[in-house]
């Protein structure tokens, strides 16, 4: 009876160090002010979970909104023009 075994070597990814590589960290820097947007805009909302909002939450909610709105556009026409990878 012959085995059938693999004559090449493992195929398999090498294992993970756990450390981005410089093309992770380029695009996660080039995403970074969509990512502030997001959060400020996720610190907003959180404050009025616990209450109705206020005029100025109102108002901060939707500046928020406008911030995260304007950034994936400036993120969105980068990738479009070709300065940037899509993400």
């Amino acid at each position: 009876m012959k085995h059938i075994v693999a004559l090449q070597a493992v195929v398999t990814a090498s294992a993970f160090d756990g450390e981005p590589s410089a093309a992770e960290l380029e695009a996660i820097e080039r995403e970074m002010p969509l990512i502030r947007a997001e959060v400020e805009l996720l610190d907003a909302q959180i404050t009025v979970l616990d209450r109705a909002p206020s005029q100025l939450d109102a108002r901060r909610i939707r500046r928020a909104r406008r911030r995260v709105l304007a950034a994936r556009r400036e993120l969105t026409n980068r990738v479009v023009a070709g300065t940037g990878d899509a993400a």
